[in-house]
């Protein structure tokens, strides 16, 4: 099943580097045209306004014989994201796959968070995620075709140190996600998420202390961000017809799938509920299923094989 993509249009976000280059350069050799957009920032969102690093990965898909255009365009900004569909339609003439990549991290334990840091990374996660989804999703909605491929994080699904921001605005991608799957399904137009295990420049930024915190940042050295582009490449392809709403997890050579969220417990009183049966019974048979924050930091993520 070579050239999976073959003639299909697609945009890859933050695609200068780490899973976004990877994606964006698969995506090419099987076949499709691609926008490679990246604001050629800092991994903390300041900076920017060139288009080197997305032109070098041009430069790449070019000599390898592929179609490539860069776009140096902040997923921040509506305007930005719509001349990047426009980009990929007036240089190859439609857009059939988007995968929203871009990413930035400031990381700061909670009481000390800025309105800063929480704007700047909800701006760019969770709000790019949505400027560059609509911006397609007309296109999509008149071809009735289209794939949507967003990027979350066990920080949204688990929970994460020092990363309220970001866990919030990866949470909040799955929603965005799981909204657009139901409300474009008629339309013929998938959405999903990935939340990828790899070794990125972003990664490379989280403190490591204590030797546990170490060892495990060396295991996280051994994810390549190959591993993850083969998956979200798939989802834009025709084979993931009928796949949409779902959440994927790629670990080295591992691929995982969550479950939404469900009750995994509940509790019935015929007479409603004060305040003292809500402490003597509800609670007491729903503790064995709370979340511990007693133990280790280390429960809270997800380590690498």
């Amino acid at each position: 099943m070579a050239n999976m993509l073959k003639d299909k249009v697609v945009l890859v976000t933050g695609a200068g580097g780490g899973i976004g280059r990877e994606m964006a350069l698969l995506a090419a050799r099987e076949g499709a045209h691609v926008v490679v957009n990246d604001l050629g920032g800092a991994v903390d969102g300041e900076g920017g306004g060139s288009t080197t690093p997305a032109q070098k990965v041009c430069d790449e898909i070019v000599a390898a014989g592929g179609k490539a255009v860069p776009n140096g365009d902040s997923v921040a900004d509506p305007a930005g994201a719509e001349r990047m569909i426009k980009a990929a339609v007036e240089n190859f003439g439609k857009i059939d796959g988007v995968i929203n990549n871009a990413g930035i991290l400031r990381d700061r334990i909670f009481h000390r968070m800025s309105h800063m840091d929480w704007k700047m990374v909800i701006d760019v996660h969770l709000n790019g995620a949505f400027n560059v989804s609509r911006a397609a999703a007309n296109y999509f909605k008149e071809q009735k075709s289209g794939a949507f491929v967003h990027f979350t994080s066990t920080s949204g699904l688990v929970g994460n140190f020092g990363q309220a921001n970001y866990s919030a605005a990866k949470m909040g991608i799955i929603g965005l996600s799981r909204s657009i799957a139901l409300d474009m399904a008629a339309f013929n137009v998938r959405s999903n998420c990935i939340s990828p295990f790899a070794w990125t420049r972003m990664i490379g930024t989280i403190p490591a202390d204590t030797e546990a915190q170490k060892a495990r940042l060396e295991r996280s050295k051994k994810m390549t961000p190959a591993k993850i582009a083969p998956m979200a490449v798939f989802l834009l392809s025709d084979a993931a017809d009928g796949i949409s709403s779902q959440i994927f997890g790629v670990r080295m050579n591992e691929i995982m799938l969550f479950n939404a969220n469900r009750p995994v417990r509940s509790v019935h009183n015929s007479e409603g509920w004060t305040l003292e049966d809500i402490a003597e019974h509800a609670v007491p048979s729903m503790k064995p299923f709370f979340t511990d924050l007693k133990r280790s930091p280390e429960y809270f993520t997800w380590d690498p094989i």
